[in-house]
């Protein structure tokens, strides 16, 4: 099953300061899943990692995150996924499910991973599998 990684997953394996860099570097090497990102998942790696407040000790600029990025997906089996579910589609969200603004993106995260047939890979554990139909425990793995 294609894993869809979240941002801070993918943070914690090119940052290896970051406090999950053993536990995310550990898991790809052990698992080498096939992988997929989207446009949400790659923007947000590239404006949090090269943010200035990001790291005093790894300053990176955009172009220097999107070449770690790239590399990545060309070293592994990669596969893009276009952001193409919406939250106001209720055949696929029960946003009555989310207790936050926090859960909105990993839900989201989820359902494109569900429609694509893979797994959500993340950091949070509080992403209820309620508010995403037909999401199940396979589709989400929490590292």
């Amino acid at each position: 099953m294609r894993a869809l990684l979240d941002v801070n997953v993918w943070i914690a394996l090119f940052d290896a300061d970051h406090a999950f860099a053993a536990r995310c570097n550990a898991w790809v090497e052990r698992e080498r899943p096939a992988i997929a990102t989207c446009p949400m998942v790659e923007n947000g790696v590239l404006r949090i990692m090269s943010g200035a407040g990001y790291s005093a000790r790894m300053k990176k600029s955009v172009a220097d995150v999107a070449l770690l990025l790239r590399e990545a997906c060309v070293k592994n089996d990669h596969e893009f996924w276009p952001d193409e579910v919406s939250l106001r589609d209720a055949r696929i969200f029960d946003v009555t499910r989310l207790h936050g603004p926090r859960q909105v993106t990993d839900a989201y995260l989820l359902a494109l991973a569900v429609a694509h047939g893979g797994r959500f890979v993340t950091l949070d554990s509080a992403i209820p599998l309620s508010a995403v139909r037909g999401a199940a425990k396979k589709h989400l793995f929490e590292l």
